[in-house]
């Protein structure tokens, strides 16, 4: 399996993926990673990879041409435009690592451990263009309900837990049958297992989380994607009602859970 890893800080990966089960999957053959610095797409002498979201706010948002450029690259065939947009192989996975994404569990990891390639796109800032996570990623993930600086550390987590899981990775390989988040049964839950206590459960159904609003940045528009009027307007009011409403879309969307839903 491939890993491609997208980041500002390419020299991060020197150290957690060379250790362990990982180093020894890389010299096994089983895995081959690749860590790919953002900002050989960039075009200006500086090397901007972010900019001012538009609408306001405190930050910077990643912009989404480099991003585009370095999937590209790597897959080796544009991703299209809103026209007429063009699907990765099948096999491969363009993840972008974001706090608001979908919780990475081990059930997660047992579907990407069946994949071939996964390139891993590492979040920074205050976010990342929406339209990355939109038109770019074919899904958007994140380790947990926590604010980490950027989106190295998850992909670490991420190679980890996959790796461990695919054959030969492991030296006994039932070890991997019996761990945490792996799935169990009424049997499982009377013999050890235990629910959450009703005043627990009742806690958790009450206290929403919502996921936070989703970020534009220049250009206005890109490959025919455009950045909603109403962030461009200079109306603040209306922003601000469009960010709540679209933090709650997609928190219903990918975390339906906080909201106290099934999903």
């Amino acid at each position: 399996m491939r890993f491609d890893l997208i980041t500002i800080f390419p020299e991060f990966f020197a150290g957690p993926l060379d250790h362990g089960i990982v180093r020894r999957a890389k010299e096994a053959g089983i895995i081959q990673v690749h860590v790919q610095d953002l900002r050989e797409f960039t075009k200006d002498r500086h090397r901007t990879v972010d900019d001012r979201p538009f609408g306001g706010g405190e930050g910077m948002v990643l912009k989404p041409e480099p991003l585009f450029e370095a999937v590209e690259k790597l897959l080796g065939h544009s991703m299209g435009d809103s026209e007429k947009r063009v699907a990765p192989e099948a096999g491969t996975a363009i993840v972008l690592l974001s706090a608001a994404g979908r919780v990475f569990t081990q059930e997660t990891a047992r579907r990407y451990a069946k994949l071939e390639r996964m390139i891993l796109i590492c979040g920074r800032y205050e976010g990342v263009d929406e339209r990355v996570a939109e038109h770019l990623a074919t899904e958007e993930l994140s380790v947990g309900d926590y604010v980490l600086s950027g989106g190295e550390l998850p992909a670490a987590i991420v190679v980890d837990a996959i790796t461990r899981l695919l054959p030969g990775a492991v030296g006994n390989e039932a070890s991997t049958e019996n761990e945490s988040f792996s799935a169990f049964s009424d049997n499982d839950l009377a013999s050890g297992f235990h629910e959450p206590t009703s005043s627990c459960k009742s806690s958790l159904a009450t206290r929403h989380l919502v996921l936070d609003f989703p970020h534009y940045t220049r250009p206005t528009e890109y490959r025919g994607w455009k950045v909603p009027q109403v962030l461009i307007g200079g109306h603040h009011a209306e922003v601000a009602k469009w960010r709540r409403q679209q933090a709650a879309e997609k928190t219903r969307r990918n975390r339906p859970d906080l909201l106290g839903e099934n999903g």
